[in-house]
Formats: C-alpha cells, structure tokens, sequence
C-alpha cells in the first residue's frame, strides 16, 4: 500500500501539525478556526493517516469542534485501528453505489472497483460486498491538501483504470462572523461510464461526552414514521425523534426513517443536547433521497442521502451547512 501517488501535498500559509495523540500514535492533523468554531480534522494519507480502511471517504474526518466551551464529535469507539472499517470520527461520508461502490457488481474476484473518496479497490472471492471490511488498495489515486485560518480543502484524482475516473473536491469553511461549518462538494467524471452513487453522511455527533438518552431530541421539518420495531428504545413524536432511556454498554439500533418529501426544504435535522444546552441544525441544497438512524451509547447519527448522476466529462456541486447553537 505504499503508493508514491498517495502522498499529501499541503500548501497554505499554516503550517500542517501532527497530533501526539490517540492511543500513542502520531497522525496527520491540521487545525482551522473563526473565532467562534475551533475544529481539528485528520488528514488522508496512505501511509501514517489516522483513518486507512475503506468504508468511508478519507477527507473530513474531524477529531474535534468546540463551540463555547462544547464539545460535538470526538472518539466514539472502544477500539482504533486506523484499517477498521468505522475507526473513524466526525461528520465523515461514504459514497455507495448499489449499497457497494463503483463497478462492485461487474467486477470478477481480482478485478477492481471504486470507492469515491477512497481510491481503485481489488475485489475478493466472497458471495457479496461487506461493509465491514477494509478491501485491498490498488491505487489511492492522488490527494492533495490547502488550508487558510478558517478553510481547509481535500482534492484527491484518481485516474480511469476501468471505466471510472473523478476529480473530487471537499471543502471544509467556518462562515466567519457565525458559528457555521459548510462542507462544500465537487464531484468531476473523468472517467467513461456514468458515475451513479448515493452518499451519505454517517455524522458521529460525539456531543459533551453524554451518553445517547432522554437528554438528547432529534427534530425534523416533517413528522417522521417508521416500520421498525423501536423496542422502546426510542420513540417518534409529532416531528421529533426522543431518547426513552439512556442506552447501555454494546446497546444500539438503526431505523430507517420516512414520512420526507423529496424536496430540499425536508432535508433538516436538528440534534439537541438538553442536558448540557449544545444543539446543531443541519441543511443542504439537495433533497433526501433516504434517511437512517443508527445510535449506541456513545454516539447519535442522524444519516441523510442524497443521490449523484454524473456523465462523464460532467461535474456535480452540493453543500452541507452546520449551524451550532446554544439552548
């Protein structure tokens, strides 16, 4: 996997830091800051990277957002390996294509797929794609990373070996004057088939070290529904999701919610912690093509989708925006 391709070129007037850190290991990091949000993100790399498997976008993966003294993402896990598939922290993203990735399902055992965000993947003998597992790098394709005081941008290309080829952009900017974080998107096809892919967001709200419980609500714009059984758990009510019980050690569950429109206007979510007074309202300019609930006890995800068709040689733009308040 050491691929001289996958190196990090940062450039910016800041210097790029490396963490002391976790589990006595030392990673990529930068810091960016607006005077209101401080935030400290991993930076991808193929060698030393904080997060190595292949579940999940490698640019992003924020360690830390304060916001007035609180505290939103953070580690979640009992255990970090940086090749386990969710060893991972922050509002990260995946991109799934047929709940797989790009050209899982044509690829024969040793043949290759894509992962956006991850790079050319070799494809096992096994009767269907696992979530779970990190799957062999072929080639990470080529990242590049700039910074300023409030923005950090992660640009990685990876070149068409087997139809597929992109130019992928994220941005990360603090809105000065405002404590809202926007993840900004740019999705190119340089390849020669049609880039078909639903992303999500996994978004590890790690909020004041609370555990997942009847201090935390979840609100939407319309009243949510779903056909799970909730196990009382949890409960839907009007246009909130709240918490019946405080969740215990490897206790966890994962819904599906509907009830939304497929209009920009439904994709909302509002996630509060009233114990300790932090809340977060989440936005973006496309609709909800699905949206999913997975908590345990120390971490609330909210996961929204939405849906990309990109012909090749065309280019797709969307936007996040996190506007962090105080109750």
């Amino acid at each position: 996997m050491n691929h001289p391709s996958a190196a990090v070129l940062l450039t910016s007037a800041t210097t790029l830091t490396v963490s002391l850190a976790l589990f006595g290991q030392e990673y990529p990091r930068a810091g960016i800051a607006n005077g209101s949000l401080q935030a400290e993100l991993y930076l991808p790399d193929v060698r030393n990277g904080y997060y190595r498997a292949t579940r999940f976008d490698w640019s992003g993966v924020i360690s830390s957002l304060k916001f007035k003294g609180h505290e939103y993402f953070g580690v979640w896990f009992p255990k970090h390996d940086p090749l386990l598939h969710d060893a991972i922290t922050g509002p990260v993203e995946a991109f799934e294509t047929s709940g797989a990735g790009l050209g899982y399902d044509e690829a024969k055992p040793g043949g290759n797929f894509v992962r956006i965000g991850v790079g050319l993947l070799e494809k096992p003998e096994e009767p269907a794609y696992r979530y779970t597992h990190t799957y062999k790098m072929v080639d990470p394709g080529k990242w590049r990373v700039r910074k300023g005081k409030d923005w950090i941008e992660f640009a990685q290309e990876l070149p068409d070996k087997i139809g597929y080829g992109y130019l992928y952009t994220k941005r990360i900017r603090l809105t000065p004057g405002k404590p809202e974080m926007v993840l900004s998107h740019t999705l190119q096809n340089t390849g020669s088939k049609v880039i078909e892919s639903t992303p999500y967001d996994h978004n590890f709200f790690v909020i004041d070290g609370q555990p997942s419980g009847p201090g935390f609500v979840l609100r939407f714009p319309f009243e949510p529904r779903t056909a799970a059984n909730l196990r009382g758990l949890v409960e839907l009510r009007g246009h909130e999701l709240r918490f019946l019980k405080e969740f215990q050690e490897d206790e966890s569950i994962f819904v599906n919610l509907e009830g939304y429109r497929p209009a920009v206007q439904h994709h909302e979510i509002v996630v509060e912690n009233r114990t300790t007074g932090a809340g977060v309202r989440i936005t973006a300019d496309k609709p909800l093509a699905r949206l999913g609930f997975w908590t345990r006890r120390e971490t609330v995800c909210p996961e929204p989708y939405i849906r990309l068709r990109i012909e090749p040689g065309q280019t797709e733009k969307w936007e996040t925006h996190y506007l962090f308040y105080i109750i």
